[in-house]
């Protein structure tokens, strides 16, 4: 069976079995095959833990059994539905909308990114899905989640290939 930590609507987190605060997206949640391009909402369901990328200029190499990468300052994320890369990372400059992940604030120092709409992607159901770090007295995101530093650390401590993390109505 796969380990499984869940993030759950009223901001809680199952970090192991301790529980702890995580940030949502501004819309909330919504059902997974609701979710749209720049709805602000984050999908539920379960989504496997892909890899950890890492602002290698900021942190050392996180200590996590996931598959690793340090970022570059040209790496970035399509978010554009029309685009061939949707919903896949891409070098910068790139003709097309999207993130970069290379960023001024801290939110993206590590930053792990969820199997969501990735197997094909498909436009325009969300791109951009990701487990990262969380602003100042957990503000909303832009529909991933978000955790304190202390916590992600803890959190790719404990993460094994093959985790998934869900998201779901509080209960």
């Amino acid at each position: 069976m796969a380990q499984v930590f869940t993030a759950w609507s009223d901001g809680r987190f199952d970090l192991g079995g301790r529980k702890v605060a995580c940030a949502l997206g501004r819309s909330g949640v919504i059902a997974a095959e609701d979710k749209r391009e720049g709805d602000g909402a984050s999908p539920l369901g379960m989504w496997p833990v892909r890899r950890l990328l890492y602002r290698p200029d900021r942190v050392g190499r996180p200590v996590t059994a996931l598959p690793t990468q340090a970022l570059e300052p040209d790496d970035g994320w399509c978010d554009a539905p029309g685009d061939p890369a949707y919903n896949r990372p891409v070098k910068r400059p790139y003709p097309a909308s999207h993130e970069a992940l290379w960023r001024e604030d801290h939110l993206y120092d590590l930053v792990v990114v969820l199997g969501h709409n990735d197997d094909p992607p498909v436009a325009p159901m969300g791109s951009a899905i990701f487990l990262h770090l969380a602003r100042e007295g957990y503000a909303p995101t832009e529909g991933c989640v978000a955790l304190s530093r202390p916590d992600m650390e803890a959190f790719l401590a404990q993460a094994q290939p093959g985790a998934v993390l869900e998201i779901k109505r509080a209960e």
